[in-house]
């Protein structure tokens, strides 16, 4: 295996159709993904006594997950179906849940049920756009939300001289905002999100946000009058970058003030439960790629606001505060693990969970149960509760068992191993069933995406589905991952593509030195960053026996002005039409020359994030130079290719295809 002499420059055979895995009964085969289900969102009550959450399935039939709502008592007791619908919570008092599903007049709107054994379940709004964040005021009365609201900016010509019933073409889009189009959303400039009250009984929403500013999720103070969130209400703000401040805004009045003033941004804000703190997230503005944000507190009126916890090796998620105002809760993922925290006002910081999985805790009750989900390597993802004093953790649920019965799936190994400057890698091995070191198995790198995010030790179906096929899966966190501080995230800062490529590398080394590696199939793959690392992979090494690089960058020269938002014009020296030498030195396609690896491109037609011209221009350029590839263009998907059930299946089957096709020896693949 040799690496190639890198020269910067400006594919063959069409893939034959996916042909189904064979059925081996110990076996985790890939038609079992149909029966899979999901658990998420799991709320318990005010009185510490019931739990709801939301349970997912796959829908045959429309090609679609299916969301539905589920109670059960604390200790998993009782487990059953409520009613249609997700993102349950519940009123202060637990009287009632309000939840989402679909109502007239037409999309998502919010419902109310009474949690008596009546029921009564009543549609409270009924309003033209999906309203989301969904919070309860503190009396119960009203219910606080977040909405789209159509812009009053207009910009439209009137045509002279049509006749009366003339069939002319629509009037053309008429663009006008910076940012105006979102993955999965499409076209969002002819609207701002603004907070929303409704009564509890239902009635008309009033709206209590104005102006041209998306306003974030909002959290009722505890004596209703507020409800806090982040934004920047300033004039030309979506022109700043990495910007935002904390605000207020008085439910009678409507009157909006300031609370932090900080350079960077600041946001998810939360109300101790005497009103007199506010917990918060933030850091002071840099230009680094990546940066941890730390924790903060401050008086409610914004006042003495002072840093609890800083360095954290990632983003604090989910604060909550503890019921006797004395600090507050948050999850925090790091090194492949996501674990429980808690740090008081002081400063004092200490671990409430510890463990190797992943442990995403939701709520915590007045009494100190907590709930959350759990995964871990051969877990999947249930409702787990402990409590946060004595953190023994207990399974609720087990939505997969069935599915998982009498299945072998593959072993997980983890490893750390030294990269090209002795920088330490963490990286998981997952091994075929019945794995026997003395034999030799083809590899599969898998490579993330972001590139600021963090591979761990959760359940992943699309691996042990590999692994079952007899392949043995490499899965690192290269620099520039999250997890691992902040210096250990901004390694790639104006180097991305870099010295991450030399850590996937060494990790590939690292297995191969292992000795049950057949070093003639080895193959890589990964999606959107993952894609990116994939393309530049077969520009700089021939290695791999195949590629499958999925909705990737390959050129950042035309991918800055054409992805959905602005923001990656600053991850570069210098703006592309002033020196655009280091857009190209970092693209992909630069290197496409020096390419004989065989290499497939699978993207979403509707992708807003890594546009499909990026895999466009990467296949021409290989079939241009004769290198055998192919391009997959999935329907009804936008930033990767598997939303849909059935594409999540072909993902699996076009890429496994294609790594059987171009397979030094035909050996054989279930």
């Amino acid at each position: 295996m040799s690496n190639l002499k890198v020269v910067p420059l400006f594919l063959l055979p069409i893939v034959g159709a996916p042909q189904a895995a064979a059925q081996v009964p110990d076996r985790l085969t890939l038609d079992l993904y149909l029966e899979w289900e999901s658990v998420r969102d799991p709320r318990i009550s005010p009185d510490g006594e019931q739990i709801i959450y939301t349970r997912r399935w796959i829908d045959k039939m429309s090609d679609r997950w299916e969301s539905s709502l589920w109670i059960m008592n604390v200790d998993g007791s009782r487990n059953r179906f409520l009613t249609e619908g997700s993102t349950a919570r519940w009123s202060p008092d637990g009287s009632r849940i309000a939840f989402l599903r679909q109502g007239d007049p037409e999309g998502t709107q919010i419902f109310v049920r009474w949690m008596d054994a009546e029921g009564a379940t009543t549609q409270i709004t009924r309003v033209e756009k999906s309203p989301g964040n969904v919070t309860w005021s503190p009396s119960g009365d009203r219910i606080a939300f977040t909405m789209q609201v159509p812009s009053d900016e207009s910009w439209r010509v009137k045509l002279p001289g049509r006749p009366s019933g003339a069939d002319w073409t629509a009037d053309p889009k008429v663009v006008t905002r910076l940012n105006y189009r979102r993955d999965r959303r499409g076209y969002v400039d002819d609207s701002y999100q603004h907070i929303f009250v409704v009564p509890a009984t239902g009635g008309t929403a009033r709206r209590l946000t104005d102006g041209d500013w998306n306003h974030g999720s909002p959290r009722w103070t505890p004596d209703g009058s507020e409800l806090l969130f982040s934004t920047l209400r300033e004039e030309d703000a979506a022109y700043e970058w990495r910007e935002s401040e904390i605000y207020a805004v008085n439910v009678m009045t409507t009157d909006i003030r300031t609370l932090t003033r900080r350079h960077g941004p600041d946001g998810s804000a939360v109300a101790s439960p005497d009103g007199q703190l506010v917990a918060y997230s933030g850091y002071d503005w840099t230009d680094d790629t990546y940066i941890t944000s730390n924790l903060y507190v401050m008086g409610i009126d914004g006042s003495d606001p002072r840093m609890m916890v800083g360095e954290l090796n990632s983003s604090p998620n989910n604060i909550m505060w503890a019921p006797n105002n004395s600090g507050v809760y948050f999850n925090v993922s790091e090194m492949g693990t996501t674990n429980l925290h808690f740090v008081s006002t002081d400063g004092e910081v200490r671990d409430v969970t510890q463990g190797n999985h992943r442990l995403s805790v939701s709520t915590i009750s007045s009494q100190g149960t907590a709930v959350g989900t759990l995964s871990s390597y051969h877990e999947p993802g249930d409702i787990v509760t402990f409590n946060i004093s004595r953190p023994e953790i207990n399974k609720l649920t087990d939505v997969n068992g069935d599915v998982l019965h009498g299945k072998q799936l593959g072993e997980v190994e983890e490893i750390w191993y030294p990269s090209v400057d002795g920088l330490q890698i963490q990286g998981w091995i997952m091994k075929p069933p019945d794995f026997d070191p003395a034999n030799e198995y083809p590899l599969i790198l898998a490579i993330h995406g972001g590139p600021h995010s963090m591979y761990g030790v959760g359940f992943n179906f699309a691996w042990q589905n590999h692994a079952a096929n007899g392949y043995v899966v490499l899965y690192t966190n290269p620099r520039g991952s999250s997890g691992y501080g902040s210096a250990f995230g901004n390694a790639i800062k104006r180097a991305y593509p870099g010295m991450d490529y030399d850590d996937l590398m060494t990790g590939v080394d690292s297995v191969i030195n292992r000795g049950y590696i057949d070093t003639d199939n080895l193959f890589v793959y990964g999606g959107s960053g993952g894609g990116v690392l994939t393309s530049w992979i077969v520009g700089h090494t021939d290695r791999f026996a195949a590629a499958s690089a999925n909705y990737p960058v390959t050129n950042w020269l035309s991918f800055v002005g054409t992805t959905d938002g602005s923001s990656w014009y600053r991850n570069f020296d210098r703006l592309p039409w002033e020196d655009p030498s280091e857009h190209l030195r970092r693209s992909p396609l630069m290197y496409v020359g020096n390419v004989t690896t065989p290499t497939m491109l699978m993207t979403g037609e509707g992708d807003l994030r890594t546009p499909i011209s990026q895999t466009e221009e990467f296949y021409q350029a290989l079939k241009v130079r004769k290198v055998p590839t192919v391009m997959i263009r999935f329907k009804s998907e936008w930033h990767g290719t598997s939303s849909k059930p059935s594409n999540f299946m072909r993902s699996q089957l076009y890429l496994r295809e294609w790594f059987k096709k171009h397979s030094a020896k035909e050996k054989p693949v279930s």
